[in-house]
């Protein structure tokens, strides 16, 4: 299936409509304790349980207007689904906490595998929205690998040390507040190495 291109606000929504739903949801059960087939469940699992499906539905919908979806999307849901299934399942949220710290640190191996090899990976995702030469995609990989090592421990220490609300917060909005931020902090990296790609086709 060719890849198609759609709306920028309706892919935002399909990427961050799950999480926003699970923030809402843990918001409004997180003080309840809640009985399904005689097991009592906290708000937390009860948000967990009702995210899990959610995802799978925006990703497959994603699947269907794009006919495309990226190797980090891929990896989201398959861990999305265990982690979190592990929690409902167990009927404990640790697992689900414990899911950021393992993509994190999946996405820092694989790419740190890339470098090592003298490959930028991270480009493979990332150019058609922002063209660079080679040394560039490098560069921003290895900057990549420091970030994704560094929200990996992050995470441990907030769900390790701080409330359920407080890591569903930092979940919510800490992490993709730091990796806009970090996008944003790179615009001079970007400007050095960018490539007009008009000017390419021209030429």
């Amino acid at each position: 299936m060719a890849e198609k291109k759609i709306s920028p606000w309706v892919k935002a929504a399909l990427d961050w409509g799950p999480l926003i739903v699970f923030f809402i949801a843990f918001n409004r059960l997180k003080d309840g304790t809640y009985t399904i087939l005689g097991t009592d469940y906290s708000g937390f699992v009860v948000a967990t349980a009702l995210f899990i499906p959610l995802i799978a539905a925006t990703t497959l919908i994603l699947w269907l207007l794009t006919g495309k979806l990226s190797a980090m999307q891929i990896a989201t849901l398959v861990l999305v689904a265990i982690f979190g299934g592990l929690s409902v399942w167990l009927n404990d949220p640790t697992f689900f906490k414990m899911k950021p710290t393992i993509i994190y640190l999946l996405f820092a191996g694989i790419l740190g595998a890339g470098l090592l090899r003298g490959k930028a990976w991270l480009q493979l995702v990332m150019n058609e929205a922002m063209p660079m030469a080679h040394e560039g995609w490098m560069i921003l990989t290895k900057r990549f690998v420091w970030l994704f090592l560094g929200l990996a421990v992050a995470n441990e220490v907030v769900w390790r040390t701080m409330s359920d609300a407080h890591w569903v917060d930092f979940k919510t909005f800490g992490l993709p507040i730091i990796m806009i931020a970090f996008i944003m902090s790179q615009a001079k990296l970007f400007e050095r190495h960018g490539i007009d790609t008009e000017e390419s086709e021209e030429g």
